[in-house]
């Protein structure tokens, strides 16, 4: 029997120690920081996640959706905030029981971990930081000192995976690129009332959109929210576009958001405090080719494949992976003496798992600017409409939206090459219109289906 080494003890790599354990396998997993479930979360790092359809997929395989559905907050549309103080809700699909679930990333990630120690075969080393690992002999080496050899490292250690980085210093033809939108992210908040109510409404993923910018809200079990700001990192000093470069000061803060923000800022007593404290995040996309190495070393999720995270799909992407191998291990099974052909496997992931990343990569690029721009425009909430009346009526319909977030069982790469279509073909019937009420539904659904 292999033995295994997880790099990472993040939402992906406790996943996948838990799926690697219920086949018999040892697993030893070792993580950067310490050990979240005793304090030592990092403040402003959070970044709620949105648990859809394939994440739940995920977690069905190891027994854990029900138990995670019941800490999540279903959120059954995006709440327009405009700069007036209207609100206006956006319905995620026209079918019932169709909606994202809002959970705490690290309430997600200790419960898995929790899961992942029951099983006798899973070790969890906490503060102990790759600094070097070898593809070809399998040698890691770790800030403490500690050495080993691993017979297959599975690398879910995130973005600034330090697999990755020595992959491309030790692998010939490894590529590596990441690409950065000009925008960061501030983590804020919006407390729960006196009696742990909710300010604002409870089900739904708020917006603020302003066009070059905008603030999102997810709602937490305690009745408060977790509220980003998406801001550019800089702009021109001679012009009026904001920037987290100009908000210098306390004063700066509060009349950006009288003027942005007014309905909000009454909800956010520490606003400042919190502005000042938490750091400010990078928005990036990291793409990596091959994903594997010799056999031995497998990229996935954030280390893989990291996104932008306006499609909330990121973890739901990362859990999909683990689902893929778990699925290409049961296709080909070990020999009677317990070898797994774990090149066949790695070549296998990556062929199927390649493009679908690549394709939602692209949409959560594509979502941010919709997200900020395109929520509060008349025929975007016209083409919304049209689309939930297309659901409620036809069981054939499905907005790409809902591909993506509903539909486990559509590719990603199928899901933005007919979502793309259909939504072409209903922003040019929609921008034809007035109102969504007269456009012909019979005459949209069927240019849908000849499409």
């Amino acid at each position: 029997m292999d033995r295994i080494v997880i790099i990472g003890a993040g939402l992906a790599g406790s996943l996948l120690a838990i799926n690697l354990a219920k086949r018999g396998e040892t697993v030893d997993v070792y993580e950067s920081r310490g050990d979240m479930r005793a304090g030592n979360a990092a403040r402003g790092r959070s970044i709620n996640m949105a648990l859809s359809d394939r994440g739940i997929a995920a977690l069905r395989e190891v027994g854990m959706d029900e138990y995670m559905l019941d800490a999540a907050i279903p959120m059954h549309g995006r709440m327009i905030h405009t700069p007036g103080g209207d609100t206006i809700l956006l319905p995620y699909s026209g079918r019932k029981g169709e909606y994202i679930n809002s959970i705490s990333r690290s309430g997600l990630n200790a419960a898995l971990m929790t899961e992942a120690e029951k099983y006798a075969g899973v070790s969890i080393h906490f503060n102990e930081q790759l600094t070097g690992c070898d593809p070809e002999s399998g040698e890691l080496d770790f800030a403490s000192g500690s050495t080993l050899k691993s017979e297959l490292v599975f690398a879910a250690d995130g973005a600034g995976s330090a697999v990755r980085q020595a992959l491309d210093a030790n692998v010939a033809d490894f590529v590596s690129r990441s690409e950065f939108l000009e925008h960061g992210y501030k983590e804020l908040v919006i407390p729960p009332g006196e009696d742990g109510s909710f300010l604002i409404e409870k089900n739904a993923l708020h917006i603020w959109p302003r066009h070059k910018f905008m603030m999102i809200a997810l709602p937490n079990l305690d009745g408060s929210f977790t509220c980003t700001l998406f801001l550019a990192h800089d702009t021109a000093e001679d012009s009026d576009e904001p920037s987290f470069s100009k908000l210098i000061d306390e004063a700066k803060l509060i009349a950006f958001f009288e003027r942005e923000f007014a309905d909000a800022l009454p909800l956010m007593p520490t606003l400042a405090e919190d502005f000042f404290a938490n750091p400010t995040g990078m928005l990036g996309t990291v793409h990596c080719s091959p994903w594997h190495a010799n056999g031995r070393v497998l990229l996935l999720g954030d280390a893989a494949h990291a996104m932008v995270p306006f499609y909330g799909q990121g973890m739901n992407c990362a859990f999909e992976d683990v689902r893929t191998i778990n699925a290409l291990l049961s296709e080909r099974p070990a020999s009677v003496s317990g070898w797994v052909d774990w090149r066949s496997i790695f070549a296998a992931f990556e062929r199927e798992r390649m493009p679908n990343a690549a394709a939602i990569q692209s949409m959560a690029i594509e979502n941010f600017y919709e997200m900020r721009d395109k929520v509060a425009d008349p025929v975007f909430q016209r083409k919304r409409a049209l689309e939930t009346h297309l659901e409620q009526t036809y069981d054939d319909y499905f907005s790409k939206y809902s591909m993506v977030t509903f539909r486990e069982d559509v590719p990603y790469s199928e899901a933005k090459r007919r979502g793309n279509l259909q939504d072409e073909l209903l922003m040019r019937l929609c921008s034809e219109a007035a109102e969504s009420s007269e456009i012909d539904a019979e005459a949209a659904i069927a240019s849908v289906r000849r499409l």
